[in-house]
């Protein structure tokens, strides 16, 4: 176990010297590989060699680039904006209800898009100023689109789902089903944050008109491009029509029909969306290696073994071993991307979970819902330092105050999950 220790150790120091953590996982794990065989560098590098090739033909891993092709063709069809005018249509003329909208609408197009960073930018675009110009508080108004982009990776497609599943064998279309109900249950807590906060400051989200049922049906009218395409990719891997690899490609084609029948892809966007899903995609593929390589080091030491026999002299519950690993992500959260935070302790924790008889499909979406406190959790949520750069007027401050009660919403949803896991299996046990 002192070689896994150690291993992990180093990694993590490198991190902090601001060394990419690809390249400090795939540095130590190519290292304490060597050291586990004898100072064996060959066959390290053959090791390194056959993660690099399986990586990039991977079939399964297929789907990253489409599901992040899709998300970029549905950006530019302009299907977010009308995403927030159907979801205002409804509660815009509520206390916070523009707010409460752009949380609807967040989740309808993380459905399609898949990515959190990407829902929060956009967000950031489409629903910012109009809460804006209805005079709601700048902390609200941040906080609301900072917290509600992290639905993007709770609701499926999404890619952290994909890479856990690859990472652990787990069938990725159940757990996109696992997490349809957290998703719809994280928006309703998000809202009943914005109630909160509304309640104590009304002043920081004053109602707005009340929309016409004609000028709600227009706008529920308006978004059938979005349901059509969700329903059709989901629907498809539901139904076992196809797989999820094949799912995305379809999302894909058709996000770029739709991009294509709105006039809105010219042969500039297009390579603009080609070359973004590009280099995200390879972003992913250099962590993903560098963490394959960092989990076949640990692998081959007795860490795993001996963290489990350890876990098992402790004479704790299971329950009380999610929270601690739940503590431990959230910890890791304030300081490390959400990506790298998982592929890093996977190798160290997911035995451990299914020793303790978990389902991970499961352990999958709690870690799905750790990960998006992580991603607005100071000082490095990802989610506040996106929308930190495309509205410089706002301050950090003001960013990262407007989150807290949003942050709490998720803890809340975090406990529901871990004390009722039929919340997340139901979906998935009616699969094909």
């Amino acid at each position: 176990m002192i070689e896994g220790v150690v291993g992990l150790t180093v990694m993590m120091a490198l991190a902090f010297l601001r060394v990419p953590i690809a390249y400090a996982m795939g540095i130590v794990g190519v290292v304490g590989y060597a050291y586990m065989r004898d100072w064996n560098w060959a066959v390290a590098f053959a090791m390194t060699q056959t993660k690099l090739y399986e990586t990039g033909r991977s079939y399964t891993l297929s789907v990253v680039p489409l599901f992040i092709l899709m998300g970029n063709f549905v950006t530019r069809a302009g299907m977010s904006r009308e995403l927030f005018r159907a979801a205002y249509a409804f509660i815009g003329h509520l206390r916070g209800g523009l707010a409460m909208a752009t949380v609807w609408a967040s989740a309808g197009f993380g459905g399609i898009c898949g990515s959190s960073i990407a829902t929060a930018a956009t967000m950031a675009k489409v629903a910012y100023p109009s809460m804006k110009r209805f005079g709601y508080s700048d902390k609200l108004a941040a906080g609301t689109v900072a917290s509600a982009g992290t639905l993007g990776i709770m609701i499926p497609p999404s890619t952290i789902m994909v890479i856990y599943g690859v990472f652990t064998e787990t069938n990725i279309g159940k757990l996109f089903m696992a997490g349809i109900l957290p998703g719809i249950l994280g928006a309703l807590l998000l809202c009943l944050a914005i109630v909160y906060m509304t309640w104590r400051e009304p002043g920081s989200g004053p109602p707005g008109p009340r929309s016409t049922w004609r000028e709600r049906g227009l706008a529920v009218k308006d978004v059938w491009g979005v349901a059509a395409l969700f329903l059709f990719v989901m629907g498809g891997i539901y139904g076992g029509l196809f797989t999820a690899t094949e799912g995305a490609g379809m999302g894909a084609a058709g996000a770029m029909a739709f991009a294509l029948g709105r006039g809105a892809l010219t042969l500039k966007t297009l390579y603009a969306a080609l070359l973004e899903s590009a280099r995200t995609t390879a972003m992913l593929f250099l962590i993903l290696i560098g963490a394959l390589m960092f989990a076949e080091f640990v692998n081959i030491t007795t860490m795993p073994t001996d963290l489990r026999a350890f876990v098992g002299r402790l004479g704790l519950s299971p329950i009380m071993v999610v929270a601690a690993i739940c503590a431990i992500y959230v910890v890791l959260g304030t300081a490390m991307e959400e990506l790298s935070m998982v592929l890093l302790t996977m190798p160290v924790f997911f035995p451990v979970i299914v020793q303790l008889g978990f389902d991970p499909v499961w352990f999958g979406i709690i870690i799905v819902c750790v990960v998006e406190i992580g991603l607005i959790s100071p000082p490095v949520g990802m989610n506040m330092f996106v929308l930190k750069t495309l509205l410089p007027e706002v301050s950090t401050g003001t960013v990262f105050s407007g989150v807290m009660p949003f942050m709490w919403a998720d803890v809340i949803r975090l406990a529901i999950l871990v004390a009722f896991p039929a919340i997340s299996l139901w979906l998935p046990s009616l699969m094909r």
